[in-house]
């Protein structure tokens, strides 16, 4: 992939996570951090919906091929993820919290972005 075309999706992610930072507040989330890195890994957004923790990844989409945005996130990611809400959760002295992985797509269309949050999107086995 060209340099070119790794800054343009970069962009991309950047504007589709703005795009879900601000939906996630007009729907009542608070925003306690945003690209939090550990082991290798970033949750793109981590935010309380009351008393719920909440991990939320990003997935941004404008054309129309490669499927839905929400599929993007496999099994392996989904791991990954996990591995880094472990590390937050460590890092802040959290216990005893319920804590949920959600996933925020945002799909470009004609009409402009449209976004779609998918709540309890999976759940990691042990």
């Amino acid at each position: 992939m060209s340099a070119r075309m790794k800054g343009y999706k970069k962009e991309l992610g950047r504007k589709g996570e703005d795009i879900a930072a601000a939906f996630l507040l007009a729907s009542g989330y608070r925003l306690l951090e945003r690209n939090y890195r550990a082991l290798r890994g970033e949750i793109d957004i981590i935010a309380e919906q009351g008393h719920t923790l909440v991990f939320v990844e990003v997935k941004t989409k404008r054309s129309e091929g490669f499927g839905e945005p929400e599929e993007w996130v496999d099994r392996r990611k989904q791991k990954q993820i996990g591995k880094v809400a472990e590390a937050y959760l460590q890092d802040h002295d959290v216990e005893e919290r319920d804590c949920r992985f959600d996933v925020v797509a945002v799909v470009y269309g004609a009409a402009g972005p449209e976004v779609r949050h998918t709540v309890d999107a999976f759940w990691l086995e042990e």
